[in-house]
């Protein structure tokens, strides 16, 4: 069983690591409220949404932070039951 928790949190921590720098990677959004309001509109459902470097590192963060959050449960719960 041991074996199973070293390999869980090695998995773990190789995640977190990734997802830092994911969001390190991403562009800060400072215009705030205003810009959300104003300039979110007209580039929503531009052509290119998804294609853009911007866009694939948002998609990897959100996959990311659910397989990280899910992962977590998942060993939470196990771990929880196992002792």
């Amino acid at each position: 069983m041991q074996l199973i928790q070293y390999a869980l949190g090695a998995v773990l921590i190789i995640l977190a690591v990734i997802l830092v720098i994911v969001v390190l990677l991403q562009e800060s959004r400072s215009a705030g409220l205003s810009g959300a309001i104003a300039g979110g509109a007209d580039t929503f459902f531009g052509k290119g949404k998804g294609r853009t470097m911007e866009q694939k590192l948002v998609k990897i963060t959100k996959i990311g932070a659910i397989a990280f959050f899910v992962l977590t449960l998942g060993v939470t719960i196990l771990f929880m039951f196992m002792y």
